[in-house]
């Protein structure tokens, strides 16, 4: 019987909604990339909601865009800054503070989505040429016929 609170993942099902290994999983906590799951006494570590959305979207950057560990480390720290940021705000003294966070999440979050939109414009690049040398070997095709 399980002990572990509702909504909560051990490292096989993290892997398994993730589509990463659970190698791969504790090679993140290693470097920071994921915050280490929580452990009850005596068990396996679990995890939950959040580290899947998290992983997800490491995997995807990783997968899609080809970003290096390093900038990996630097979205990583860009989420946490997202995610405390409720907590932060609820806890600053002034208006001036809270800007101040704000102001410092969206420039974590304007580097993220900068990041993006550069390999964005790279993969569209290379989709160009694929294609102009796609329409001249058709075209060699149509000329040899």
């Amino acid at each position: 019987m399980s002990r572990r609170r509702p909504g909560t993942l051990r490292i096989g099902e993290l892997a398994a909604r993730t589509r990463l290994t659970a190698p791969t999983i504790r090679y993140y906590e290693q470097i920071g990339l994921l915050p280490g799951g929580s452990r009850p006494r005596r068990s396996h570590r679990i995890y939950t909601e959040a580290d899947v959305e998290r992983l997800e979207l490491l995997r995807r950057l990783r997968d899609l865009l080809g970003v290096s560990l390093e900038e990996l480390q630097e979205i990583a720290a860009a989420e946490e800054t997202y995610a405390a940021l409720p907590a932060r705000i609820r806890n600053a003294t002034s208006a001036a503070d809270r800007l101040l966070l704000v102001d410092e999440a969206l420039r974590q979050a304007d580097s993220v989505l900068d990041r993006v939109r550069t390999r964005a414009a790279e993969l569209m690049l290379l989709q160009q040429l694929l294609l102009e040398r796609r329409h001249a070997i058709e075209a060699t095709r149509i000329t040899s016929g």
